[in-house]
């Protein structure tokens, strides 16, 4: 199995790997949060997205949630020393999302216990309260507030040092981040309305190779092929045969690849909104047929862009079939790094689903795996060692495209 592979490489080339992560982490500026989705086919473990404003929280493991609010602390204390005091939790404003609020909770919570005092808050000004309630039945106030000078300023007084984003900007918000100088992370500018995930796989295949190389590997194994189709129109009827033709070719290049390695499996890619989030307009073919194909609910579904927003461009990414099972079900790997150390992780799982098929949809459930025994002994935990590694490589991913935005934090990471 490839994974048992990358794992005795990891642990044989562990001082080399180590120095390669920390000669790139120490140029980049990384976000507060990022979670990456793997998949693991048994020939090929790579990511298959990164998420910059993580829900999920909640489903971390109980002993990732213990060790968690240290990692906080380190990083807000690396990045903003002890000028950080007073923390804003800039949340969703789907209310009625019950999980959602419980991932709230939950970082609350974890940074509360890193040391900080935590209120939650909309990207809006409001004088108004608002109470949400969360999948256990805990209650939750979003607090209203209003800017003043600079500075976002609750009714009681209070104000926050620095807001950390728990809401993906799909929105670009420009009226409310206009004049605020509070700093926000992740910043707003890395927010779905101007985020794209095509330069986000083209900055992860690029350190796949490097990370491919220093423990002796073939980097095909950690790459996922990502192709950019601009101008994308769902309604239209020769939009959708060049997309289709761009499938076809695109499955073409990945069969190549499986005849040179003896690999008899049919390959399939997914079709995804390249500014996508939430699981929404990402459908799945194997072959351009498909595609000429997609009936009116398919098509539907393409254009349930989160926010109402219409999907305009799409990535043909090449399909990595899941062979991890959790409890019987279907499963993929989810990992949250802070900064650039692993905070946590779960199997998302789904009984419905076939390996081929997005996990990310509604009736997954989410099954245990703990980052925190990577502490304890490295060598015995392969599957967080492994899947570990893919998702540092995908923070980094975002580090770059930060550093390309030209957005910078108060110092890089030297975690």
């Amino acid at each position: 199995m490839l994974k048992n592979k990358v794992h005795e490489q990891i642990i044989k080339n562990q001082t080399k790997l180590h120095d390669w992560f920390s000669s790139r982490r120490h140029h980049l500026p990384l976000p507060i949060y990022t979670s990456v989705d793997v998949r693991d086919s048994s020939y090929k473990i790579a990511s298959v997205d990164a998420n910059i404003y993580p829900a999920g929280f909640n489903n971390i493991c109980p002993t990732d949630k213990e060790h968690a609010p240290e990692i906080f602390k380190d990083y807000l204390k690396h990045f903003y020393g002890d000028q950080i005091k007073n923390i804003g939790i800039i949340a969703e404003e789907h209310t009625k999302n019950a999980f959602y609020w419980e991932n709230v909770c939950w970082l609350r919570q974890m940074v509360t216990e890193a040391g900080y005092e935590v209120r939650i808050l909309f990207p809006k000004e409001t004088d108004e309260d608002i109470q949400a309630e969360t999948a256990s039945g805990k209650k939750l106030t979003i607090n209203g507030s209003r800017k003043a000078n600079g500075e976002v300023r609750f009714r009681d007084g209070f104000v926050p040092d620095l807001l950390v984003s728990n809401n993906d900007f799909s929105q670009e918000r420009r009226e409310w981040v206009s004049g605020i100088k509070t700093p926000i992370n992740p910043p707003q500018q890395l927010g779905w309305y101007q985020r794209k995930k095509s330069d986000h796989f083209r900055h992860y295949n690029d350190l796949a190779k490097e990370f491919a190389e220093t423990i002796g590997m073939d980097s095909w194994a950690f790459e996922i092929r990502t192709e950019l189709f601009e101008k994308f129109d769902i309604s239209n009827l020769e939009n959708r045969e060049q997309l289709a033709q761009r499938v076809d070719k695109m499955l073409g290049m990945i069969k190549q690849e499986y005849d040179k390695r003896g690999i008899k499996t049919q390959p399939s890619v997914f079709v995804k909104n390249n500014s996508g989030t939430y699981g929404l307009a990402v459908m799945s073919a194997s072959s351009g047929a498909e595609v000429r194909d997609w009936n009116n609910r398919m098509r539907t579904k393409m254009k349930a862009a989160k926010s109402g927003t219409d999907v305009s461009e799409v990535i043909v990414q090449e399909g990595i079939p899941t062979t991890v099972t959790a409890d019987g079900y279907t499963a993929e790997p989810v990992l949250y790094i802070v900064g650039c150390d692993l905070a946590g992780g779960f199997f998302r799982a789904h009984h419905e689903k076939g390996p081929n098929d997005s996990l990310n949809s509604p009736g997954a459930v989410y099954k245990r795996m703990c980052v925190a025994d990577l502490k304890i002994s490295p060598e015995d935990h392969l599957y967080e060692n492994v899947y570990g590694w893919v998702a540092r490589i995908g923070s980094l991913a975002v580090g770059k495209e930060m550093q390309a935005l030209g957005l910078s934090l108060p110092k890089n990471c030297n975690c």
